[in-house]
């Protein structure tokens, strides 16, 4: 094997959440070893059961106190020394949780923990950030799409009783992309819409451009099967009468239904408020265009 080394340093895909991660990191489960003797580390989490997934990045929320947060310091530090096996390696990093998590959505807030995570991991990687490729989704198929993710495994309340939430919400992606640039620091931020996404081997390309375009394995199994409204009112019926399924569980209720795509309205923007997030996404890109720092690829 040829050693195809991109400069030392990180190398961060950090998402964006219900933009194709799993497909993405099942896709760099399929190639690691290749990745790795061409002279890269690599880590990824095992969310989904991803083969190979040992990346626990544990970064603290809005209420983490001063103590927590040096555990997780010292956490973190010992994490990186495990995926980092020497300094002259390049470490590809994938994780989409690193800005936040989704359930803040339902709250009206877009990743509001997303500075103190970042310093936290920034002052535990053990290299400079050479470049990092975050995709973005326009907000109204992001909104439903999580929504319907949530609804697997999870009993929530109906979506019209959420959308003000959602709606109303003040902050998006250039709160997000501003964080990465100014905390993390990378050489290149490159920020690609997700029609603009590629399939994986672009997106990894994209990420360390000296690797080859050719010669990738593909992943023989797929991930996230989107759940059919049938699927979910089931699932939603189970939870609320109390019921528990474990992941096995409900994966089979969403396999049961997977043949009903009839449209039942489990979750919608009206045509007004779907005209009104779409012209806050553009307002956004718009903003994110002239922002200094960042290669926006729409």
């Amino acid at each position: 094997m040829v050693r195809v080394m991109a400069e030392a340093g990180i190398y961060i895909h950090a998402g964006a959440h219900r933009t194709g991660t799993s497909s993405f990191q099942l896709f760099l489960s399929a190639n690691a070893a290749r990745i790795r003797a061409m002279g890269h580390d690599l880590a990824y989490p095992a969310r989904d059961g991803i083969p190979g997934g040992r990346l626990r990045l544990r970064l603290p929320g809005l209420g983490t106190g001063g103590r927590r947060r040096d555990e997780l310091r010292a956490f973190l530090t010992e994490e990186m020394a495990v995926h980092s096996t020497a300094p002259d390696r390049p470490l590809i990093l994938s994780e989409e949780n690193i800005p936040g998590r989704m359930m803040h959505f339902y709250g009206g807030a877009f990743y509001p923990a997303i500075r103190r995570r970042l310093r936290l991991l920034r002052s535990v990687l053990p290299g400079p950030v050479r470049r990092l490729v975050y995709v973005i989704r326009p907000y109204d198929a992001l909104f439903v799409s999580a929504f319907r993710k949530r609804s697997e495994d999870n009993p929530v309340d109906p979506f019209d009783t959420i959308k003000p939430a959602l709606l109303g919400m003040e902050e998006g992606w250039p709160h997000v992309v501003s964080a990465l640039r100014d905390v993390l620091a990378p050489e290149e931020l490159v920020v690609r819409s997700y029609d603009r996404r590629g399939d994986d081997a672009d997106l990894l390309r994209r990420l360390v451009p000296d690797l080859p375009e050719g010669g990738w394995q593909m992943p023989e199994r797929r991930l996230n099967v989107s759940a059919t409204d049938a699927a979910l009112f089931a699932l939603q019926g189970v939870y609320a009468a109390g019921g528990t399924l474990d992941r096995a569980g409900w994966q089979a209720v969403v396999s049961d239904h997977s043949g009903d795509r009839a449209d039942r309205g489990y979750a919608r923007f009206t045509k007004e408020e779907r005209a009104l997030l779409r012209a806050r996404y553009d307002d956004h890109l718009a903003e994110l265009g002239s922002m200094d720092g960042i290669v926006l690829e729409t």
